[in-house]
């Protein structure tokens, strides 16, 4: 009994649809049309509208209000409307981000619809889908029409490191940092903004790929035109410092030319520092031009060549031969290194220390800091180099000792030092002498350094005198030599029958005796 029931129950409520469907005129193709009604009622937040249908229809107060203009609907005014209301989500407004929608309101606008619930009356749609059909279109207009050197509209769609992508209208390009402008930029965003209207030409199209090169700096006059005869070498001008790396400073001229100060050049007297603690980002400086390559757009420049040179200014008030004071700043294995007016070094080498002492030696008597006098010998200017002397302040004791010397003559010397090929002598005042081991004696066994001690006096010949290498050679075998030829001259010869040993026997017993006889005449008076 109850099945019969539900089964009546569930017969009646589908023909009461049927019926309420056919009444109300849902089956037939008005749904999603624009009709004409009456306006008949107009009641707090709605409209009640007369179609032609059973029943009237309701319509929100507020879509008589587009734009939020003000409602002036009366009973009784004809008036359009639709049997559908559609949802369009914001991020299907437009293919770009739109975060104001208030320009579209009251605009008809064309949309497609995405999705259609019949029992929920839900009904979604999209603007950017008929946006994206017929930017498809535009895109393939413009692609085919594409050539390089072709100038373009374009919106600011997206910003890198490296560059800013365009959208052409359908179709992006690249635009590369060094392509935005002919000055130095370091990042995009310092010229660009997303969203900007931008003018660009096509600098590379490959129509295999699609990838599209612009450029925005080629719409502009080339500054690097005519720049040899702007920027002459030797001029000076005023720049500023846009980047600064390890081997120097750029300085921009004008804009989209710069130049190069490299580290060398920007300092008379700091070598090893680096151009940071010369110069700063953005400082505004005067350099001047040293060379100009307009092929490859480099511009050399100088920055100390603007301020005094130190050497010519050296050598202007210090000239070779004249005396000065200065600070050892460095010992090194060449010499001494020290430190003069301008800020400037001059260096001692270690051959012009001491007259007669090594410079090996003679540099240990000196200290780092301490302040001593030199003699200048020489100034290069351009490889900025001071030669400087200390032993020039006193007279050479060689050349001084050369005076009293002659090659031929015996003079006596004491033996300063016992060398395996000889012996060292001191003559005079300081010359110092050698004595060969060949040459210590006429008689080949006697020709032995260790029978010489240091300080004992000998008598030898000079056989040569070398400046260049502040040394006069010596022989005790030449002088020998010499007094057997005068012995041989003056007490026989060689058909007297006298043996050398008798004559030099003589000799000696004459010279002592000539001796004796001057003592006593010494004593006498």
């Amino acid at each position: 009994m109850a099945l019969e029931i539900h089964a009546e129950e569930a017969a009646a409520k589908e023909s009461f649809a049927a019926l309420l469907d056919e009444s109300l005129g849902v089956g037939s193709s008005l749904e999603g049309t624009v009709v004409k009604g009456r306006v008949i009622a107009v009641e707090n937040d709605a409209v009640l509208i007369d179609v032609g249908l059973k029943s009237e229809g309701r319509v929100p107060l507020k879509e008589f209000a587009a734009g939020g203009a003000q409602i002036d609907l009366h009973v009784g005014d004809t008036v359009e409307v639709s049997g559908a209301i559609a949802f369009l989500p914001g991020s299907q407004v437009d293919i770009r981000p739109v975060r104001d929608i208030t320009p579209l309101l009251g605009s008809p606008q064309p949309f497609q619809i995405l999705k259609m619930d019949r029992s929920r009356g839900n009904i979604v749609v999209s603007r950017r889908a008929v946006l994206e059909e017929s930017r498809a279109e535009q895109r393939s207009e413009l692609v085919a029409s594409l050539k390089e050197g072709q100038i373009l509209n374009g919106v600011v769609k997206n910003i890198t490191d490296y560059g800013a992508f365009v959208d052409l209208g359908g179709v992006d390009g690249l635009l590369h940092v060094t392509d935005i402008a002919w000055r130095r930029i370091n990042h995009p965003s310092e010229a660009l903004n997303i969203g900007q209207n931008v003018k660009v030409q096509v600098i590379r199209f490959n129509p295999e790929t699609q990838r599209i090169s612009l450029g925005m700096k080629q719409l502009e006059a080339d500054p690097w035109e005519g720049v040899e005869l702007k920027y002459p070498a030797g001029a000076r001008f005023r720049g500023r410092v846009t980047n600064i790396t390890d081997y120097g400073a750029f300085v921009e001229l004008e804009p989209g030319v710069e130049g190069l100060v490299h580290v060398s050049e920007m300092s008379w007297t700091k070598k090893n520092v680096h151009p940071g603690k010369i110069v700063s980002t953005s400082q505004e400086v005067e350099v001047m031009v040293l060379d100009v390559d307009p092929q490859k757009r480099r511009i050399s420049l100088g920055l100390k060549q603007t301020l005094a040179n130190p050497w010519e200014a050296f050598v202007e008030e210090h000239p070779v031969d004249s005396e000065l004071e200065g600070e050892v700043r460095n010992i090194t294995e060449f010499g001494l290194f020290v430190g003069l007016p301008g800020d400037i070094d001059g260096m001692v080498h270690l051959s012009d220390i001491d007259w007669n002492r090594p410079g090996e030696e003679a540099i240990n008597n000196y200290h780092k800091g301490e302040v001593v006098r030199v003699r200048v010998l020489d100034v290069d200017v351009d490889k900025e180099r001071i030669s400087l002397g200390i032993k020039q302040l006193a007279a050479d004791p060689f050349e001084a000792g050369l005076v009293k010397l002659k090659k031929g003559e015996v003079v006596t010397g004491t033996i300063a030092a016992l060398t395996e090929g000889g012996v060292e002598v001191t003559i005079g005042d300081g010359v110092p002498g050698f004595i060969r081991k060949s040459e210590l004696s006429r008689d080949r066994s006697e020709q032995r350094p260790d029978r010489f001690a240091v300080g004992e006096k000998v008598d030898a010949k000079v056989t040569a005198i070398d400046r260049s290498t502040r040394r006069v050679t010596l022989s005790i075998k030449a002088r020998e030599m010499d007094e057997e030829k005068r012995a041989m001259a003056e007490f026989g010869s060689s058909d007297s029958g006298a043996s050398l040993g008798d004559i030099l026997g003589a000799a000696i017993n004459r010279a002592r005796r000539q001796g004796e006889a001057e003592e006593k005449a010494e004593e006498k008076s």
